[in-house]
């Protein structure tokens, strides 16, 4: 079967591995790369741990997703989308916490059972991919400009995309932002240092530092390991502080006060070391939406009214929120596998 469809778009499979589920995309990208491309079917199943269930429930997933894909149209490539510390050369995946995998052959796996070329990206690199994908071009998509990807999941790092391709840096670590060390309250991290921005913006410094179980816990617990973050209790920190009623309101707004102002130096750093054109805001964190974008855009205006760098800027102008509703992570999987050999 030919990988070209009749109206010339190349079909490629996407695939998102996550803590409690394997989500995957048909996708069709145009000829020329310039218009968005188009998901034709999603399809998804619970994740299993373990290194063979992984690649098991991959190739299932797949499967599936080849039967939807138009009659007589093969599958160009696959790509995947993964925590843990992965080799793209060789698509090899160490240490997958959430699946207890210490090693998988990911991708060899996968494209001898397939028999599809196959890719294996960090999945904060495949996020990057899928967001500055779907947005419009004049945001910096169409016209190839730079984009940072900026995830505030259970830590918090970022993807940097340059002439709609992902930037890994010299050593695969330009993106991690999480682990500059100036949050004043010098809180440790699971990395060994103390004050890295992620102890303070990501979903689980939220988690930790909103008193849910003790409403006298002024400290936050030492960090978690990564792995599934339930969705982070922003929206109920962002009421307590609407609501000056609230019993709890100046703690919430102490709490929020210390993640938005961590939020606001990550995109400071990004936007001062990188330069984007846009900055997306993924990540479990995004799930609270408009009102999470408002008090990071307050902070930041702020900012402005004391420095004429930060307003010369216009960092606000810079930032939106991922979609919800997009499948980010596996769209941006789908174009990682332009890279499968």
């Amino acid at each position: 079967m030919s990988a070209i469809q009749a109206g010339g778009d190349t079909l490629r499979i996407g695939i998102d591995v996550g803590g409690t589920k394997i989500a995957g995309v048909l996708l069709a990208e145009a000829a020329d790369g310039d218009a968005r491309p188009k998901l034709l079917a999603e399809r998804s199943i619970p994740a299993r741990p373990g290194a063979e269930q992984l690649v098991d429930d991959v190739v299932s997933v797949v499967e599936a997703l080849t039967k939807d894909a138009p009659a007589a149209a093969g599958i160009a490539t696959i790509g995947i989308g993964t925590p843990g510390m992965v080799d793209a050369a060789t698509g090899a995946v160490e240490n997958i916490a959430n699946l207890d995998i210490v090693r998988v052959e990911l991708g060899g796996e996968v494209a001898r059972r397939t028999g599809v070329p196959t890719r294996v990206e960090n999945d904060v690199n495949a996020a990057a991919l899928g967001a500055a994908a779907m947005l419009p071009p004049t945001d910096g998509a169409g016209d190839k400009g730079t984009v940072v990807f900026l995830n505030l999941g259970t830590g918090l790092a970022a993807g940097v995309i340059r002439g709609g391709e992902l930037d890994h840096g010299y050593s695969n670590n330009v993106g991690e932002i999480g682990h500059v060390p100036v949050e004043p309250h010098r809180w440790p991290c699971a990395c060994g240092q103390r004050g890295c921005l992620e102890t303070a913006a990501s979903g689980g410094a939220a988690t930790r530092l909103w008193p849910q179980d003790d409403p006298k816990r002024r400290q936050p617990r030492a960090p978690p390991p990564r792995g599934p973050q339930d969705d982070p209790p922003m929206p109920a920190i962002i009421a307590k502080v609407g609501n000056p009623a609230a019993p709890d309101h100046a703690q919430a707004a102490e709490t929020l006060d210390t993640i938005v102002s961590a939020i606001a130096d990550a995109i400071d750093i990004a936007a001062t070391a990188i330069d984007p054109r846009s900055i997306i805001i993924g990540g479990g964190m995004a799930k609270t939406g408009r009102p999470l974008l408002d008090c990071i855009t307050t902070e930041l205006r702020r900012r402005e009214e004391t420095s004429r760098f930060v307003a010369s800027l216009r960092l606000p102008d810079r930032l939106s929120l991922t979609d919800p509703d997009q499948p980010v992570g596996a769209i941006g999987a789908a174009l990682a596998g332009r890279g499968a050999i």
